[in-house]
């Protein structure tokens, strides 16, 4: 049994009976109280009475913490989570009026994620930390409310991005997750009336001045507006602290075993700038002079002792890749270094999976054309 009204076994009904009988304390304090609702909770874990019922007293509590009775009127200053929590207040209103409008229950949301722009500045580690707490607060508080999530115009970087945060989605999100190839146009109208999809994504939506963006509609985001930064807000943990001392180098080497792995770092130095590069070797199991070595990220000196450095390269051939941390122009003056390095792997086992999953579901839709 599906474990939907309508479709649910002895046992599941049971459940349904004793959750309701539970929760009769903090049933009034929830935006619903029918089976619908109550039903996508036991759903989220599977059926299990005790972690349901903790997993919706937490949200409870979640909703007092951001008075989501009262989000939507709610100005949002610079609270990302709070913000994005009222994103979802507002579709599931909005599912509770389509319900009414059609006569018929509306429980899911179909979502479609633009990722044009997706580059590695996207994947610096405190943006990638918030995206996750982002991903938890959506599979805590709103299970079972997504029903497909498009992602449209994936760039390569895409499998690398995703293993980043994919941790954070359960197993049927997870699921749920599909990678439009080329012909994503086509696709959007086999499962969205091209009526409400705009111009800009192959529908027939405009704006009321005729724009084909729908600009008064979505937010196609952008550069953060420079306004927006922010300095030494975050404390940053480093794993590494050498000293380099002066007229030398530090090399650190990172094996890469198949191209598309990406290298991700982060440092600083204390007292005065100290240069860095990367490298490719061209002879195993010695060290060598950066000379000797393939540049494939331009040496440069950084400031990092006034601003902390942190970069990211896609190793497009395996090898060994050289991190140095130069020194070599300073006849006076050593230097500390702090840094952390990273090797973000390419989910290549989910990325296949979804691409396969998009496009079996651009041969069925397309296959319906008429």
């Amino acid at each position: 049994m599906s474990g939907r009204v309508g479709d649910l076994s002895p046992r599941q009904a049971e459940a349904l009976a004793q959750f309701r009988e539970n929760l009769q304390d903090v049933l009034p304090s929830l935006p619903s109280q029918d089976d619908y609702f109550l039903l996508k909770w036991l759903r989220a874990r599977c059926f299990d009475l005790p972690k349901s019922e903790a997993m919706l007293r937490k949200h409870v509590e979640v909703r007092k913490h951001m008075d989501a009775n009262n989000i939507i009127s709610w100005e949002a200053p610079e609270d990302l989570l709070k913000n994005k929590f009222r994103d979802c207040e507002v579709l599931r209103r909005e599912c509770e009026q389509q319900s009414q409008k059609l006569g018929k229950k509306i429980e899911m949301v179909l979502m479609v994620y633009d990722c044009e722009g997706l580059g590695l500045k996207h994947l610096w580690k405190p943006a990638v930390d918030t995206y996750g707490e982002l991903l938890t607060m959506f599979e805590e508080n709103y299970p079972e409310s997504l029903k497909r999530l498009f992602i449209v115009k994936a760039p390569k970087i895409f499998p690398v991005a995703y293993n980043l945060v994919k941790h954070f989605l359960s197993e049927d999100t997870r699921k749920k997750v599909v990678v439009l190839g080329s012909n994503w146009k086509e696709v959007l109208q086999k499962y969205i009336d091209p009526e409400q999809i705009p111009v800009e994504y192959g529908g027939t939506l405009t704006d009321p001045d005729g724009d084909p963006k729908c600009s008064s509609k979505i937010n196609y985001g952008g550069d953060v507006p420079q306004h927006y930064y922010v300095r030494d807000q975050l404390a940053q943990q480093y794993e590494h602290t050498v000293v380099v001392n002066r007229g030398s180098s530090h090399q650190v080497e990172y094996e890469i075993l198949f191209p598309g792995c990406v290298l991700r770092w982060q440092f600083k130095s204390e007292g005065a700038d100290v240069g860095f590069g990367v490298y490719l070797k061209t002879k195993i199991g010695e060290r060598q002079r950066a000379g000797e070595m393939t540049e494939v990220y331009p040496n440069q000196r950084y400031n990092s002792h006034m601003v902390p450095e942190d970069g990211s390269f896609t190793c497009s051939t395996p090898g060994i890749y050289v991190l140095r941390f130069d020194n070599t122009y300073s006849y006076l003056h050593a230097k500390k270094v702090s840094y952390s390095v990273e090797v973000l792997l390419p989910d290549a086992t989910s990325a296949q999976q979804i691409q396969k999953l998009g496009d079996k579901l651009s041969e069925v839709a397309l296959s319906h054309s008429p």
